[in-house]
């Protein structure tokens, strides 16, 4: 029978790893990545909860960083600037043009970098104290990403292609696979309108689901190793903490670069002829 999420909620306000309530009782689970509403109420059809702050001090940050270092552009770039056009031009010329191309690329290149950076910010919140936990790790908010770069396929796809062009680009369309071109076409299609968003969305998700249940299980595992079998067990398990953390890092940084990787991928082949 499953747990009612109000009292699971009501019971983690209570009972946290430094209480006395059992690790079995606060290891990590579903309830792990349920919040309490800072606004409203969770009954509501509208309210505001620690990942909707995290996500808007996030956007806060990465427009004031880019705003701060380019709003007065220095021919010789100060450290700010330098380290905001490192990551611009790793982007654009690293992902962007080695996938879309210079000339039809170029215009992609603030949605791209824009993708990239809001991502990883919104994974680095997984590491930072008193965040300490990676927006993206709610479905809703891949799935959101996922949706505009799904738009801006279909419409670039159709505007580039026209409707022929479309049904051919999403069905894999070729006369020269003969009888079996129709169970092509179909798997294509199925694959294209239905998994590759889905795909897409989850890809970034899982990940940053399962690190984020990683670093819960050992740091819990942390505190009750040292009040049940003292401090050398305890210090393995601390040890796997960091270890996590940094891997953590590792994996924010890939995420968000697999996520417009494949983005470029997908404008790509909305721009390319179908033959």
């Amino acid at each position: 029978m499953s747990a009612d999420p109000t009292q699971v909620l009501a019971f983690e306000t209570d009972c946290h790893i430094f209480a006395d309530c059992g690790f079995a009782e606060v290891s990590p689970g579903l309830h792990s990545f349920l919040f309490q509403p800072l606004l409203g109420h969770q009954d509501d059809a509208i309210y505001f909860n620690k990942t909707m702050l995290l996500a808007l001090l996030g956007s806060i940050i990465v427009i004031g960083f880019f705003w701060a270092a380019f709003r007065k552009p220095q021919v010789v770039p100060g450290k700010l600037q330098m380290v905001a056009e490192a990551g611009y031009d790793f982007i654009r010329r690293g992902v962007v043009y080695e996938t879309i191309g210079k000339k039809e690329g170029e215009k992609y290149v603030p949605l791209v970098v824009s993708l990239f950076f809001f991502i990883w910010m919104m994974n680095i919140w997984s590491i930072v104290p008193v965040a300490q936990f990676p927006v993206t790790a709610i479905i809703s908010y891949p799935a959101v990403l996922a949706l505009i770069v799904y738009i801006t396929w279909v419409v670039l796809t159709f505007k580039r292609q026209g409707f022929v062009g479309f049904f051919k680009n999403v069905t894999g369309y070729d006369k020269s696979l003969g009888a079996v071109l129709p169970l092509s076409m179909t798997i294509e299609l199925f694959s294209n309108l239905l998994i590759r968003p889905f795909t897409h969305a989850v890809r970034l998700f899982a990940n940053m689901f399962a690190g984020h249940t990683l670093l819960l299980l050992f740091t819990i595992a942390s505190w009750y190793l040292l009040n049940s079998f003292g401090i050398a067990y305890a210090g393995v398990s601390f040890v796997m903490v960091l270890v996590m953390t940094a891997f953590e890092l590792f994996v924010q940084a890939l995420q968000a670069y697999v996520f417009v990787l494949l983005t470029c991928t997908y404008i790509q082949g909305a721009l390319a002829e179908h033959h």
